[in-house]
């Protein structure tokens, strides 16, 4: 399950984490984002414990979204030693995701 990120507990989870880290920036009413959804939970189970996958609600969560410039949804940063370093705009395959976290692992 992908942990739920929140402009409070963000740089904790993210920014301080020793594992490759996939942020789902999201929203309720975004339909592309309800698609990328259940591909997000399966890679959240399949790299528990190599890397560490969240997803962050651009509506309740305003100032992390803000922060990394996010403008449109999905958006999927990859962060790896508090730095983002890979990035993922719009629906696409699993595969195309878990390429970007194999590279980072």
């Amino acid at each position: 399950m992908a942990l739920e990120l929140t402009d409070s507990n963000f740089d904790e989870v993210v920014l301080k984490s020793d594992k490759p880290v996939l942020v789902d920036f999201w929203a309720e009413w975004c339909g592309p984002c309800r698609m990328v959804a259940p591909i997000v939970s399966e890679i959240a189970t399949e790299y528990d414990g190599k890397a560490v996958v969240g997803k962050l609600d651009v509506d309740s969560n305003p100032e992390v979204a803000t922060r990394y410039g996010i403008r449109n949804i999905p958006t999927i940063l990859f962060f790896k030693n508090g730095e983002v370093a890979d990035k993922q705009v719009g629906a696409v395959p699993k595969s195309v995701l878990t390429s970007k976290i194999e590279g980072l692992l």
